[in-house]
């Protein structure tokens, strides 16, 4: 075992020298694009409260199996809608996974704890 734990240290580090050859490529054949539009996007207390809601339901779903939390990157170009406070895309292994999410414990205490911070909700499903 120890061969093997060193072999991949040594491979690690040659590969850390070694420019990017790869894509990483997102876990899940369902994604759930979430664009929020928050009543208050100015207001740091609903930021956070919805934040925190977000990462609790990342962190706690049996069926998510990756997840991208961010903001509006600002770009500027005609094609692109900069209007929403937040975008989550989360992924699922199949379609049916997805679903059991949607009526999941987890999700139904973010949907009650957090629908109050938000204007518009916005959902891409692919």
């Amino acid at each position: 075992m120890k061969k093997y734990t060193f072999f991949l240290l040594v491979l690690s580090g040659l590969m850390a020298c070694e420019p990017v050859k790869t894509k990483d490529i997102i876990s899940g054949q369902f994604a759930h694009t979430v664009l929020i539009w928050l009543n208050n996007p100015d207001s740091e207390s609903d930021k956070a409260k919805l934040e925190a809601g977000l990462k609790l339901l990342i962190e706690n779903s049996d069926y998510v199996r990756s997840a991208h939390l961010g903001v509006p990157a600002l770009t500027d170009r005609e094609v692109v809608d900069n209007s929403y406070t937040y975008c989550l895309i989360v992924t699922f292994g199949s379609k049916e996974a997805q679903d059991k999410y949607q009526v999941e414990p987890v999700h139904k205490k973010f949907l009650t704890d957090c629908k109050h911070l938000w204007s518009k909700v916005l959902i891409y499903d692919s």
